[in-house]
């Protein structure tokens, strides 16, 4: 459990960091380029075995990491275009209602348990995650290029199923670190190459302060992950509980962050999520 208790207040940073980006005028593209390459270089500091290309290259994780840092990377740009044609909070609500996708392929998949108390657990963690991030404009702009927040639910949910997937059929426990590691070379190798088409088109400008948010951005991102990982490989908890809590926890935690910390306003709607978030939690997990 302390695990996932780690994710979620690691993924939980992340957001903390995107709000600080904004707030400080940071070139976010480089900020997550730098991340990337960030979170790998972490990776591989803290994995304790010899570092051997051809074994790492030959393993059978190798090819969905490398997968897996495409999607990073993609799922990134189009978080980014449904933020700004469809507004931040359907983006929101589209990545995290994808918890849908690896809880019903934990289901099919490892015939995991769904009894009546974890689906209704489940019903109300995706009604809590809608509530906690709906705006009053949320609904007028969701028809509207429908096809992004569309998009943007696949690419987060086929991300967290993939993950399980590969880390339940193929990474042993000591490996989480060099296949975390491999995620982020991945997804810095083509994050690397946007810039590269960027200065081309004379959009980029190195900038000292966003690259050292993108540092820190690396060591939070490689936690979030690293310690869902490990969550997974936790056989106390099944996944269809640790993706529910997950996501809707960090969606709560972040509700909460934007009105102490940020001044944000929130609406009855929000508050009622965050009590549903709250009540799906706690049956979740002692379903």
């Amino acid at each position: 459990m302390i695990y996932l208790l780690l994710s979620i207040l690691a993924s939980t940073g992340i957001f903390i960091c995107f709000k600080l980006f904004d707030k400080f005028k940071l070139d976010t593209v480089q900020a997550i380029v730098v991340n990337y390459i960030t979170a790998c270089a972490f990776g591989l500091a803290v994995y304790d075995s010899p570092i051997e290309i051809n074994e790492i290259v030959s393993t059978k994780w190798f090819y969905g990491a490398l997968f897996l840092g495409i999607l990073f990377v993609s799922v990134f740009n189009i978080m980014a275009l449904t933020a700004q044609r469809n507004g931040l909070s359907v983006a929101s609500v589209s990545a995290k209602m994808s918890v849908v996708i690896p809880v019903i392929f934990g289901f099919y998949v490892y015939h995991e348990s769904a009894g009546l108390q974890k689906i209704i657990g489940i019903i109300l963690a995706l009604a809590a995650v809608y509530l906690s991030s709906v705006k009053s404009e949320t609904k007028s702009k969701f028809a509207k290029n429908l096809i992004f927040p569309l998009l943007l639910f696949l690419g987060s949910g086929v991300i967290d199923t993939s993950i399980k997937y590969l880390e339940t059929t193929y990474v042993a426990e000591n490996g989480i670190p060099i296949f975390s590691a491999s995620i982020f070379f991945s997804a810095a190798f083509f994050g690397i190459l946007a810039l590269i088409y960027r200065s081309k088109n004379k959009a980029f400008k190195f900038d000292f302060k966003s690259s050292v948010g993108g540092i820190i951005l690396g060591v939070i991102n490689y936690g979030s992950i690293y310690y869902l990982l490990k969550a997974l490989h936790f056989e106390g908890l099944e996944s269809s509980t640790i993706f529910t809590v997950n996501n809707v926890a960090i969606v709560m935690i972040s509700t909460l962050l934007g009105l102490m910390l940020f001044k944000e306003h929130i609406s009855r709607k929000n508050w009622i999520g965050i009590v549903l978030a709250i009540i799906s939690i706690a049956l979740v997990t002692s379903a």
